[in-house]
């Protein structure tokens, strides 16, 4: 099935780029992450070391549905389920006593979207567009996939 494909594709891009453009390229959040001087190099470490993480799960989402293989809905499922990690670990992270989505000195620059955090919110549509995708592959026939 093409349509659940190009719904992970799309997911397996911004899983790539995004967190990139938005932590190290876009200057305005950039100067919320890896250029923020309050941030301590033990934080910028692990927010690069996020940002590479999501290049290499977004790649190998992207290269798990590349091409038609036997098993279509065995490798549609596990790049859902690679390209869910990171958003998963972004809605989940809130929950860990002392963290929080934002900088407090950033607070007037913070966008929310129906109540949600932007990073928050974008974690949830991209879950949902994967669970989606996911759930779509579950109705046709393993060799139409």
């Amino acid at each position: 099935m093409l349509v659940p494909r190009i719904v992970i594709a799309v997911v397996g891009v911004i899983t790539a780029v995004g967190a990139v453009l938005a932590d190290l390229v876009i200057p305005g959040l950039a100067a919320q992450h890896a250029f923020n001087p309050a941030w301590p190099p033990h934080a910028k470490f692990h927010d690069a070391q996020y940002m590479v993480m999501t290049v290499l799960l977004g790649a190998s989402g992207l290269i798990l549905i590349a091409r038609r293989a036997p098993d279509m809905r065995g490798r549609i499922r596990c790049a859902a389920a690679i390209l869910a990690t990171p958003w998963l670990g972004m809605a989940a992270a809130i929950l860990f006593p002392g963290t929080a989505a934002y900088d407090p000195e950033f607070a007037g620059q913070t966008r929310f979207v129906l109540g949600l955090h932007g990073q928050v919110f974008l974690a949830v549509v991209l879950l949902l567009a994967l669970g989606s995708a996911t759930a779509a592959t579950l109705r046709v026939p393993a060799r139409r996939l």
